[in-house]
């Protein structure tokens, strides 16, 4: 796909794990958690075959949503945009074509040092973005349970950063308790890691997070525009980006159903940050199906890049209608794959 600038348009999506995804009641990216673990590397693969292959199933939530990804494989298909999977640590491995940054999951943020790694993450991550021969550059992410390391990264920083979910009903509370463990266990009080960012990663991330903070870093080096395609992890990548002394403009784009999580203080903290916010709105309330109603009652919101994909749909003039037809086609044809709990 031609920018406007006449580079390719690329999506990078950095796909990776943590144990912290294990904790009860945390996540919805997957049936089941062990389902769970296999969700990131089934993403990547949906969006670079347009099915899964390894992966024993297309993701979907307890209740049947599927995953974000085939929303934005729907745009892929309409607007052709070129795709790179970047593997920040998987759990298992992926059919799809990775370049590997990474090698480990990450640990559940209450035990010591979650993110052993993180700085050397942070730096494959800034050199491979400052290399990247793109002019164009939307940066996504697939983790399960990234909410919940977000919401400890911004603590950590002493960023206020409320953080959305998957779940209909987020669990913030419970998220809170997890962050809370996790910072005691690492020995910091909250604000104690201000202005450095790596060893918040370290103490209480997941190399997603690292990885994405490197990358998107070495792109703005290189004169790269960039846009962060997600809801709150990518706000905690701009705290990251902040932190590290970064004030370049960063813009994210997102989707209004995460915008418009009343648990979740999106557009306070995008203002916080100097964040410039993308908010595409699906129309999904104009279409009828499961896809669409399991959005509309407030699962998934986003990720692997939703939010991006439907601003890359608007930018080359392609109708939100359109999208909703090819999300209906591409659900259909990929229901027989489509596990439901």
């Amino acid at each position: 796909m031609e920018t406007e600038r006449g580079g390719i348009a690329m999506m990078g999506l950095v796909v990776g794990t943590t144990e912290t995804a294990t904790i009860e009641g945390l996540s919805a990216a997957g049936a089941d958690p062990e389902a769970m673990w296999h969700t990131p590397a089934a993403d990547a693969e949906l969006l670079a075959y347009g099915d899964v292959l390894e992966a024993p199933a297309v993701p979907v939530s307890p209740s049947g949503c599927p995953t974000p990804a085939l929303i934005t494989r729907a745009v892929r298909e309409l607007t052709g945009f070129d795709l790179v999977a970047i593997d920040a640590g998987l759990g298992v491995e992926t059919a799809a074509p990775t370049v590997a940054l990474g090698s480990e999951p990450g640990r559940d943020i209450r035990k010591p040092t979650a993110v052993p790694e993180a700085a050397s993450l942070w730096e494959r991550g800034r050199r491979y973005g400052r290399r990247l021969p793109v002019e164009q550059l939307t940066l996504a992410e697939s983790v399960p349970g990234g909410t919940t390391t977000a919401l400890a990264v911004g603590d950590a920083l002493g960023i206020d950063l409320s953080v959305s979910s998957s779940l209909p009903e987020n669990p913030v509370d419970r998220k809170r308790r997890v962050v809370t463990a996790a910072l005691a266990t690492s020995g910091y009080s909250p604000g104690e890691l201000e202005g450095r960012p790596r060893e918040a990663l370290a103490a209480v991330g997941d190399p997603v997070l690292a990885v994405l903070a490197g990358v998107a870093a070495g792109a703005l080096e290189s004169g790269t525009a960039l846009l962060l395609a997600g809801g709150t992890q990518q706000l905690a990548v701009a705290g990251l980006l902040r932190a590290d002394g970064i004030d370049r403009p960063i813009s994210v784009a997102t989707t209004p159903f995460v915008v418009d999580d009343p648990s979740a203080d999106v557009r306070e903290a995008a203002e916080r940050l100097g964040v410039d916010l993308v908010v595409t709105d699906p129309g999904f309330e104009e279409a009828s199906g499961p896809v669409f109603e399991r959005y509309l009652a407030g699962e998934a919101k986003e990720g692997a890049g939703m939010g991006g994909a439907l601003a890359a749909a608007t930018r080359e003039n392609v109708s939100m209608s359109s999208v909703r037809d090819r999300i209906t086609t591409l659900y259909e044809r990929l229901n027989g794959a489509t596990t439901h709990a």
